[in-house]
């Protein structure tokens, strides 16, 4: 098990790092102190808002250190891992900024996460605390929390966000009897003994096959990708950026928490209900800057659009191809409207507020970072890199691309070119268009299915539906979805002798193997044999067309 007193990431190489820490691309204050500075630049200004109240830069600053004190208090040592599942509320943005201020390394862990995510990820890091929302899936997270440290071999601290049951604390009550000067100082004393190249937030790489990948976000970079998107963005203390997709998902944490934070801005957290009651809470908290992914695209349909829309000045698109309709919509009604594209390893593009109509509808921009920032195209196979327009591999390196994932080594080996640049998977292409150079994202090498943003393997998804026992043969692929972009279809040949599965049955299976309900097979279909290629292996680019038929006959 990992030392989670040493946090210290040796991940960068030296002339790259002192490079980035002397352009202003890293900084060496802590995440804290950087907030520190928010709020106290902007103190009486709002800070977060949610269905749960809000708070002003100087109560989001004070709540936080009085919530710091009182965990470590209960005994949370700095560079704790604390597995974190959390929604969308003012409460859980306390809870998260406390985390940090104690000295905890939060582990960014989906609210959909289950048993089969979750065990693998805590030993992993050796967490000594799971803090999950009480209300979250109708409070699956309860007992989720309390079987997961169960099996651990150390104590576990038991937190929440929302009513504590028995063998709980909830964050938000914690440290309200400490003077605020007195939590001031005892989070100073934490911070002063942080470096900024320690791990900040450790989030969950997506799409790779069984458990998640553990990526560290340092200090030193995590704040600044947001100050960079934000720039790219043209934000300003006047923007509320609400956000209704998971909050500590790093598209949440860089363009919606810290994204608004950077600037003095208003975070909104608004959590992902029915259509017309999110946009009322939208509407009610006047945002007027937010992401939004293909699942929000028929907002355009309800009642409180219109309203909703009058008071957006941005939208930025992510997740998958930006619909034209929408593209148009949202324009026609004077709302910029961008995209963006990302990966939690830390690549990150925007387009920005100076990009012609035509670069911001067919492209998800350019690097943040700018020069600091290295994006290539590559041959797939011999990692040669190819000329702009031409479809390759996208291979990425720069101030938050990470340079290594957290005890993995067998795993860098295979993600990381020669050169030390991070192999991202995706087929894309350069635009070269009106004197820069723009990103458009064209499909993905790896066999992962991206569902409402959520991307997961195939290669994951096949090898649980092969524990059911009536289950020969799998293959699974992506099904074109209108409104999510993606679900899953598998392809089943039933064993020898025994009664096929249904979709319900697959999907019980899935349950009781505690799985991820985002990655639960959508679409099931029954097959003699698998199709295989001249070199025996599944035909996954037939199957590929067969699924696409069957999400367009669906959709028609």
């Amino acid at each position: 098990m990992p030392d989670w007193l040493d946090t210290r990431t040796p991940i960068h190489d030296r002339r790259r790092a002192e490079r980035y820490l002397a352009g202003g691309s890293w900084s060496d204050r802590t995440t804290v102190e950087r907030l520190r500075e928010v709020c106290a630049r902007h103190a009486g200004r709002d800070a977060v808002a949610g269905p749960d109240g809000s708070l002003t830069y100087r109560e989001l600053d004070e709540r936080t250190d009085r919530i710091a004190a009182g965990l470590i208090a209960l005994g949370l040592p700095r560079g704790a891992p604390v597995v974190v599942q959390i929604g969308n509320s003012t409460e859980s943005v306390l809870a998260f900024y406390a985390l940090l201020k104690c000295g905890a390394v939060p582990v960014a862990a989906l609210p959909a996460h289950r048993a089969h995510e979750i065990g693998p990820i805590s030993a992993a890091v050796g967490a000594v605390a799971h803090l999950v929302d009480a209300e979250a899936s109708k409070g699956a997270l309860i007992p989720l929390a309390r079987d997961n440290a169960a099996g651990n071999p150390a104590p576990v601290h038991l937190l929440t966000v929302g009513p504590a049951p028995a063998g709980f604390t909830r964050v938000s009550e914690l440290g309200a009897d400490v003077p605020a000067d007195r939590a001031r100082a005892q989070v100073d004393a934490v911070q002063d003994r942080i470096h900024h190249e320690d791990v900040a937030v450790f989030q969950l790489s997506g799409g790779t096959t069984g458990t998640p990948k553990l990526i560290p976000r340092l200090h030193a970079e995590y704040w600044n990708n947001a100050v960079a998107n934000s720039r790219a963005l043209g934000r300003t203390p006047a923007s509320r950026i609400g956000h209704v997709l998971p909050l500590l998902h790093n598209a949440g944490v860089i363009n919606a928490l810290f994204g608004a934070h950077v600037v003095g801005g208003c975070f909104v957290a608004v959590p992902f209900g029915r259509a017309a009651e999110t946009m009322r809470l939208l509407i009610e908290h006047r945002v007027n800057d937010m992401m939004i992914g293909g699942p929000m695209a028929s907002w355009l349909d309800e009642d409180p659009w219109d309203e909703l829309a009058s008071a957006l000045e941005v939208v930025i698109f992510s997740g998958s191809k930006l619909p034209r309709s929408l593209f148009d919509a949202c324009t026609a009604r004077g709302i910029w409207m961008g995209q963006t594209w990302g990966m939690a390893e830390g690549p990150y593009t925007s387009t920005r507020r100076t990009d012609p109509p035509g670069v911001r509808s067919a492209t998800v921009g350019s690097p943040v970072y700018g020069a600091d920032d290295e994006m290539l195209i590559v041959d797939p196979v011999t990692h040669v890199p190819l000329p702009a327009g031409e479809t390759g591999m996208l291979v990425f390196r720069g101030p938050s691309t990470l340079a290594g994932y957290f005890d993995a080594p067998g795993h860098n080996r295979a993600a990381f070119t020669a050169e030390g640049l991070l192999l991202t998977g995706d087929l894309a292409r350069l635009v070269e268009r009106d004197g820069g150079r723009h990103l458009s994202i064209e499909g993905r090498l790896k066999d992962v299915i991206s569902r409402g943003g959520e991307k997961f393997s195939t290669e994951e998804v096949e090898k649980l539906l092969l524990q059911h026992p009536s289950i020969a043969e799998a293959a699974v692929v992506a099904m074109p979805d209108e409104r999510l972009g993606e679900r899953a279809c598998a392809y089943l040949v039933p064993a020898e002798g025994l009664t096929a599965p249904s979709l319900t049955d697959v999907q019980k299976h899935f349950e009781g193997l505690g799985v991820a309900k985002y990655k639960w097979p959508e679409r099931l279909e029954l097959l003699p044999a698998l199709p295989r290629t001249a070199t025996y292996k599944v035909n996954k680019v037939l199957l590929r067309t067969l699924a696409a038929e069957l999400g367009t006959a669906r959709d028609a």
